[in-house]
């Protein structure tokens, strides 16, 4: 029930595991720093991996499976890789009862292995552009763990590509990075901002990489998704060569990019209140729920209950029969809650707890208007309208729901995107109320380390104009004041 759940402006991290727990989505793991997905929430992955995948497969990508296990060897071959993961990685040293003759570390990411695999298949210009993506687990050990957000187990996608040249490679991190941004705002309802990382920030390994960020309700970031311009860096490592048209033997360029589980805390701190989760029509599982009032007043035997139950299963054939007839980008699903033990309001404080975007009220007395009562879990609004025009009712307020919350998220992140020059003001804001700080940067690494330790803020991306090229500055960089050579870049506390 909402009474479990603590007030954001109380707590807002108390807030989001409270909504979590409490709608079901993930539970502690008896392993220390792993979740559970439970049913609710896998479901709201299921439908990010389907919606996700035919947009990734539209690329001329195909989907693959690679070990979990990945030799110590692999992983030592690079050496940013080794410094930046090998003190996250979980480590197979015994197996079958034995001590194993090389260590096997358990799957960080899978950049080496799927290199082994890519130095074989591919010999000539004729096996390119090689566009592979798989679907699985990584583990990466973590110290301090928040649901979705940081665990030492997670799910995600990771998809790895090889080019004849730099600039096909370049333009795949590109067109993935359009995905991942398109598909947050046409999903899941969270507006992003595409950008650049700083040196400093990019993938181990990685010539550039390009990511996507969202601004929660609390004001801090979080890196969405995040797309990396390889170079031909791991192909040299493993020898991943081909011979282009001349004959000539040349290694392959290279680009990674995934998303993971952790779009679904996005999710929730994107759009959830205090009643609970709010859940945007395309990642819904249930679209809506038709709760007859069967109040002890009817009596078992009553005639009115009777009815109420026939319009309310004929109400919910006809909605997904409208569904059809209008080809709505996900199947609409309906339900119709015929518990008698418990009251209505009970149940209502239930679904609004669960997220389910729509509920439909239907008692004797709206038989007798013929009307149902429609009310939108966002807004929280009631309608009365008439159940012959309820199928047309439904779908536009799917759609609008969809919508507006996209268009509050983008309010909520414009209005607390501030253009600052001052230090010791960017300081003082940013430490006093968050939000992001659009400014002018050096990209010396002095001035960026100074803004962490000062404020514990990351340069979460540097600016790119539409057509992804990076925004140049002509003001001073906001720590060092130098004029020349200076990116404009947006500064936050992040997740």
């Amino acid at each position: 029930m909402s009474e479990k759940i603590t007030p954001q402006s109380q707590d807002f991290s108390r807030w989001y595991h409270d909504v979590i727990l409490q709608a079901k989505l993930a539970d502690y793991s008896p392993v220390k720093g792993c979740m559970v997905i439970r049913p609710n929430g896998y479901a709201i992955w299921e439908r990010i991996q389907k919606e996700l995948d035919r947009r990734i497969k539209a690329t001329g990508t195909r989907n693959a499976y690679f070990p979990l296990f990945i030799p110590e060897s692999f992983i030592k071959k690079e050496e940013n890789h080794v410094v930046v993961f090998a003190p996250q990685c979980a480590v197979v040293t015994h197996g079958g009862g034995k001590e194993l003759e090389e260590k096997l570390y358990v799957r960080p990411t899978s950049e080496t292995i799927i290199n082994s695999m890519f130095a074989k298949w591919i010999q000539s210009y004729r096996d390119l552009p090689l566009l592979i993506n798989q679907w699985a687990n990584v583990v990466r050990w973590e110290m301090r763990t928040r649901l979705f957000l940081r665990t030492t187990e997670f799910l995600w996608q990771e998809g790895h590509t090889c080019h004849e040249t730099l600039d096909e490679a370049e333009q795949l991190s590109k067109t993935m990075l359009n995905i991942y941004a398109d598909f947050s705002q046409e999903v899941l309802a969270m507006p992003t901002i595409k950008g650049l990382k700083s040196e400093s920030e990019k993938f181990a390994g990685a010539l550039r990489t390009y990511c996507i960020e969202a601004m929660m309700q609390d004001k801090k970031a979080l890196q969405a998704g995040t797309s990396h311009n390889l170079s031909d860096h791991f192909a040299k490592v493993f020898g991943t060569k081909f011979l282009n048209k001349e004959g000539k033997e040349k290694f392959v360029y290279q680009t990674s990019w995934g998303v993971s589980t952790r779009l679904i805390g996005g999710l929730v701190m994107s759009h959830s209140d205090d009643k609970g989760l709010v859940l945007p029509p395309r990642l819904a599982p249930l679209h809506v729920v038709i709760i007859p009032i069967l109040g002890k007043i009817l009596g078992k035997n009553d005639q009115n209950k009777s009815r109420v139950l026939e319009v309310s299963e004929k109400l919910q054939k006809t909605l997904q029969e409208h569904d059809q007839k209008v080809r709505l980008p996900y199947t609409l699903s309906v339900a119709i809650d015929k518990d008698e033990t418990k009251q209505a309001g009970w149940k209502f404080y239930e679904y609004e707890l669960l997220g389910v975007p729509l509920r439909i009220e239907l008692g004797p007395r709206d038989l007798e208007k013929n009307h149902i009562v429609l009310v939108r879990r966002d807004t929280g609004k009631k309608e009365f309208v008439s159940i012959n025009e309820a199928p047309q009712k439904v779908i536009k307020e799917l759609e609008a729901m969809q919508n507006d919350l996209f268009l509050k998220a983008s309010a909520f992140r414009d209005n607390n995107i501030f253009d600052v020059e001052s230090y010791d003001e960017f300081c003082s804001q940013i430490t006093s109320q968050g939000g992001f700080y659009r400014s002018s940067w050096c990209q010396s690494n002095e001035c960026e380390q100074k803004v962490k330790e000062n404020t514990k803020a990351t340069i979460r991306c540097i600016t790119l104009d539409k057509n992804l090229d990076v925004v140049k500055s002509d003001k001073p960089c906001l720590v060092c004041k130098k004029k020349a050579g200076n990116v404009e870049c947006l500064f936050a506390i992040s997740y």
